[in-house]
């Protein structure tokens, strides 16, 4: 029988081939996979019960025909996977040593692996769009979560077969940049003079400041609004003024991008569309979706009543405001059309925070029907939302004077912090050293903390709790990792060896270990199924957990050549799978520590 890289998946497919051709099940019935009780077996198939209910049958005597059945098809060796029967119809599938063995000899590097993983999404053209950060504007910790979130669905798509473009949707066309440009020419600011880091800072304080200007005298807003018509009406000096500050905005941009590890194909904002609404109005109008309401072109969801307020008719999506300009919704629009035309895509994930939900279900409803009406193939579409980052009161994680903190403070303090944790365990290492591991600890902490719990959750910011190398914690993996280094290092042998005179496992910890070690690719399809990488989290910690346990209880540096080889193996298959999972999340991993 061939050692299968989705022992799960495989059972699905025969269970459901073999039933079809049944007189008692056909191919109406539909079983569930899922992982089985470790007492009973690895894998359980439901459905023969509720099956048994509809035809009035003994749900017992059924699982013992489908049992039957799937014997005598020969797909499942006996030698390798057990079948029996438990409760009311419960087909458990025990998978035995000699397949666990067989799993760990096929399957050994991370291009193994990503072969078997690629079948989850193979082919499929996918655009994420994140982190689509405004411009002008100094990222702060509210922008943590889409650049984690976003680049470890972005790799785990990669990873996992899809063709994926990763498109950093910023918003550079608003009417933020009237007041900026109002506020530049007024105190006479000559751009080229800003250098550095502090140029985005200047920027930032420059809009804050013309808005607080705008309130004082009240007046300017009327100048503000004329420097933005200007500028969408392609005047040279707002246009290049516009130029400088997108330009000065993405250098930021990219700096932080690299310090998180974040990868974007191309960054095609609010501006790129600004040609392309008019097909937008156009078409939904003629399609009798949009209409005008009080001044603005507006599309309806009558039957929709989330979106309605008292009983009355649901807040419309308005897709031109009363004085003929676009909004978010006209770009996404023209962006989603776009992302069909050019880049032919089956799916679009966009990432932000909980507080969208209500424009991107509108937005998802609008495409639907514009797409029906119109002929075109609709993709998939999905929104990726989180919580919030909390505080240890419970509230919104802010500075002491009330101010969102910046991002790259937050990078920078995470670095400082783990330093002195590693200095404090490794003060024999050299300064270069300690830096390095520092990096990768407290940005990999800082990522790890925001991924492993549940996305639409908030959670509490904890530097104590993340830093930690206790519990389900980057530094926790990280430190796995590196101790699994070290045994190779005193065997004076290397994962990638062969390990050609290891023996069959034996050990009851050997087994536990390369059970779950086989669960990889289940924790891969449960995270991408919702698009929740804490799934995946959890089942490195559990990983990590059962490696430990292992090698507390089982001595991997032996003098039975057969027995340290076999061990060996175990550890090399735990420190690729470990370092694969962490990669995919985007987090660097440390020969040492």
């Amino acid at each position: 029988m061939q050692v299968w890289f989705n022992p799960s998946l495989v059972i699905d497919q025969h269970v459901r081939s073999i039933a079809a051709e049944l007189e008692d099940f056909g191919p109406e019935f539909d079983p569930v996979v899922r992982p089985a009780d470790p007492k009973f077996g690895d894998f359980q198939v439901n459905g023969v019960l509720g099956h048994a209910k509809r035809q009035k049958a003994n749900p017992r005597e059924l699982g013992q025909k489908l049992i039957d059945a799937l014997l005598a098809s020969g797909v499942f060796d006996p030698e390798m996977v057990e079948l029996s029967l438990a409760g009311p119809g419960f087909i458990n599938f025990k998978l035995s040593s000699a397949f666990l063995w067989q799993w760990l000899q096929a399957y050994s590097t991370p291009d193994d692996y990503q072969s078997g993983a690629r079948e989850l999404k193979h082919g499929r053209k996918v655009v994420i769009d994140y982190p689509s950060a405004n411009t002008a504007k100094q990222a702060h910790i509210g922008h943590l979560r889409p650049m984690v979130i976003g680049e470890a669905i972005a790799r785990l798509l990669d990873f996992c077969g899809a063709d994926t473009i990763r498109d950093n949707h910023i918003g550079d066309w608003g009417t933020n940049f009237g007041t900026l440009i109002m506020k530049i020419k007024r105190d006479n600011i000559d751009l080229d003079t800003l250098e550095g880091e502090s140029a985005l800072a200047t920027l930032d304080q420059l809009y804050k400041d013309g808005s607080a200007l705008e309130k004082e005298q009240p007046e300017l807003r009327d100048v503000s609004r004329d420097e933005l018509v200007k500028l969408q009406n392609g005047d040279p000096d707002n246009t290049a003024l516009w130029q400088q500050i997108v330009d000065i905005s993405m250098a930021a941009f990219d700096k932080l991008f690299e310090q998180m590890g974040v990868h974007v194909d191309m960054a095609l904002g609010e501006s790129f569309y600004r040609d392309k609404v008019e097909r937008i109005y156009e078409e939904l109008t003629d399609a009798g979706l949009a209409e005008e309401s009080e001044g603005a072109l507006v599309v309806w969801h009558d039957e929709v009543k989330k979106f309605a307020r008292d009983n009355e008719r649901p807040y419309p999506f308005n897709i031109r405001k009363k004085d003929g300009a676009s909004n978010y919704a006209t770009t996404d629009l023209a962006t989603i059309l776009y992302r069909v035309e050019e880049f032919k895509a089956d799916e679009v994930i966009y990432l932000t925070d909980a507080r969208q939900q209500d424009h991107f279900q509108q937005l998802f409803l609008t495409t639907e029907k514009w797409f029906k009406a119109k002929g075109y193939p609709l993709p998939e579409m999905s929104h990726v939302w989180w919580g919030t980052i909390l505080g240890e009161d419970k509230k919104p994680f802010k500075t002491k004077s009330g101010e969102s903190i910046k991002l790259q403070a937050l990078l920078d303090e995470a670095r400082e912090r783990a330093y002195s944790v590693v200095t404090e365990k490794n003060a024999d290492l050299s300064e270069d050293e300690r830096r390095d591991i520092a990096d990768a600890v407290g940005i990999g902490a800082l990522k790890y903390a925001d991924l492993c719990s549940n996305r639409t959750q908030d959670y509490v910011f904890d530097w104590n709790r993340m830093l930690s190398f206790e519990g389900n914690t980057a530094p926790y993996l990280l430190y796995a990792v590196a101790r699994i280094n070290s045994i190779f290092r005193k065997g004076g042998a290397s994962p990638e060896d062969s390990f050609a005179e290891a023996s069959p496992l034996e050990t009851e910890p050997e087994h536990a270990l390369a059970r779950k070690l086989m669960g990889f690719v289940n924790a891969l399809e449960l995270t991408l199924n919702d698009l929740r990488p804490h799934f995946l989290c959890t089942y490195l910690y559990e990983l990590a957990s059962a490696y430990s346990s292992f090698n507390n209880a089982d001595r991997v540096l032996v003098d039975e050549p057969e027995i340290k080889a076999r061990r060996l193996l175990l550890c090399a298959r735990t420190r690729t799978v470990l370092k694969t999972g962490l990669e995919l999340l985007g987090i660097r991993t440390l020969e040492k520590m």
